[in-house]
């Protein structure tokens, strides 16, 4: 096939096209409720390929449609690298697509339809997986987060994660499909069933199980400094802003991510304006440094600091790719001169561990304190849980990305984490949005973007010791999902090698025929 003729099928451009839907569902559109629907589409023009093969191309086209949108606010940073970005990791549902049309495609049987509803989740949820390893880029989009505004569906997190959503949105979507194209009875009362266990079973969790253990509360200050002209105006209006704070009953002060871009440990005089704020305000806090350290390199580090100083600080250890570095920048250096890219590369931290904050009374306040993107990874989340945080902490810049659906889809993952966890969130951004979660993942308090000022909120505190099942249990849906995958895959392997040997020892001279469909 000619690289014209592969370019002009409009069924190829439908597929890019039915990729932008599921994206309408996350923050920005904000059609939610769309996910359980959205990849009818995709899956209609799946299941209708003439072949396995072009199944494949197009399950790739739609991915790539869905990374292009979903990610549009990249352009900025990485510019051209975005469609190859979308071209990669599209790749990733070429899988999806090839199962899509053998399990959907007539006949639809019960036994194809009991196959499709179980390893179509499946193979997405290992594209999921595959494209959150960090060194990819990280779990951006999970098709799951997109339920962040429904903390009855969030039930499902508080079990399986975000990965266990995603499982249940991709089965109700197979299952829609069966109910609008499978002829039989038997294979639409299957896919009703399955559609409404999807529905409920997440609102049921929320409703039978007890609320997260919780013991006693915190009162917990985001400083969002807004639009400035240069560092040194952002660090004066943290420092303007948060000294209003001072005589309200405060126990932690977070600011945002880069809040202040003097390296703390050698610049005396900035450390003190911040001791002093500390003393003002009777509270602890935490600030964000962006800052060349004495070793040469740049770091951004959560600074947790008292009345006398330092008292212990993270470096951010997962670093955004292209934004505070360039993978292989020996050969992808280029994209930094074509784009606003990393410059030169940060210089991430050794290991995740807990701030030990205390209270404005003195009480132990152990602090889960993760760095902008950092909030995308779950496993982050649920270590900081495992580990004994009584509260999780975010520090955030959007600046970059104002006026895109980037900043509400970042604040949008707090609710996620939190009802994963069952502890309290809480989120300051410099520029918005600054926003707190309670243990079930509901919204406290929000500023926008375009707002400066503080906000005050009173969390109820994750008792020690308290683990949600996802906590205790860790990643088991993808990497069920991934075992499922596997199987999936031996199956369809031995299945090809039935049809070759069937056909004869001339079969290898001959184009490959489709597997027989059972």
């Amino acid at each position: 096939m000619t690289l014209r003729s592969a370019l002009g099928r409009p069924a190829r451009y439908a597929s890019l096209a039915a990729g932008a839907v599921p994206v309408l569902a996350f923050p920005g559109a904000g059609l939610g409720t769309l996910a359980w629907v959205a990849l009818v589409p995709a899956l209609l023009l799946l299941r209708r390929s003439p072949s396995g093969r072009e199944a494949a191309v197009r399950g790739w086209w739609f991915g790539a449609g869905f990374i292009l949108v979903a990610m549009y606010w990249l352009t900025p940073s990485i510019g051209p690298a975005l469609p190859l970005l979308a071209v990669v990791f599209g790749a990733l549902q070429a899988p999806f697509g090839y199962a899509a049309h053998r399990l959907l495609g007539p006949p639809v049987t019960l036994r194809r339809a009991a196959a499709a509803l179980v390893v179509l989740p499946a193979l997405w949820l290992t594209a999921e997986f595959a494209r959150s390893w960090h060194a990819l880029g990280g779990p951006w989009a999970l098709f799951g987060a997109s339920q962040w505004e429904h903390p009855a569906v969030l039930g499902l997190a508080s079990v399986g994660g975000v990965w266990l959503v995603s499982a249940a949105l991709v089965a109700a979507n197979t299952a829609v499909v069966l109910l609008c194209t499978a002829p039989a009875l038997r294979v639409r009362v299957l896919a009703g069933t399955t559609a409404a266990l999807c529905l409920l079973t997440g609102p049921l969790l929320f409703a039978v199980q007890a609320a997260p253990a919780v013991s006693g509360e915190a009162t917990v200050a985001l400083v969002q400094a807004g639009q400035t002209p240069d560092e040194d105006a952002r660090l004066a209006a943290n420092v303007r802003l948060t000294r209003s704070l001072a005589g309200r009953p405060v126990d932690l002060i977070v600011w945002g991510e880069s809040s202040t871009t003097a390296d703390l440990d050698r610049e005396g005089a900035t450390l003190d304006r911040l001791r002093a704020l500390s003393a003002a305000t009777g509270a602890r806090l935490l600030a964000g440094e962006d800052a060349r350290k004495a070793d040469g390199r740049i770091s951004k580090d959560a600074v947790l600091i008292g009345p006398e100083g330092i008292e212990s600080r993270y470096r951010k250890i997962r670093l955004v790719p292209f934004g505070e570095y360039i993978p292989m920048r020996s050969a992808l250096g280029w994209i930094a001169g074509v784009s606003a890219a990393a410059g030169e590369n940060r210089a991430p931290g050794a290991a995740f561990h807990l701030l030990p904050a205390v209270d404005r009374s003195g009480r132990p306040l152990p602090v889960g304190a993760l760095i902008c993107f950092e909030s995308a990874f779950p496993d982050m989340s649920r270590a900081a849980a495992a580990d004994g945080a009584r509260l999780l902490v975010y520090q955030s810049a959007t600046s970059t990305f104002q006026s895109t659906w980037a900043p509400e889809q970042h604040a949008s993952l707090g609710a996620i984490r939190a009802a994963e966890t069952g502890r309290p969130v809480v989120q300051a951004a410099l520029t918005g949005e600054s926003v707190a979660y309670d243990p079930q993942g509901r919204r406290l308090v929000r500023m926008t973007t375009g707002e400066s000022g503080t906000v005050t909120v009173r969390v109820p505190l994750a008792a020690p010791g308290a683990r949600t099942w996802y906590v205790r249990l860790g990643d088991w849906v993808p990497y069920t999902a991934v075992a499922v995958t596997a199987g999936a895959a031996a199956v369809a392997l031995r299945s090809r090698s039935r049809t070759r040997r069937a056909a004869g020892p001339d079969s290898a001279s001959r184009p490959a025929a489709e597997p027989a469909r059972r």
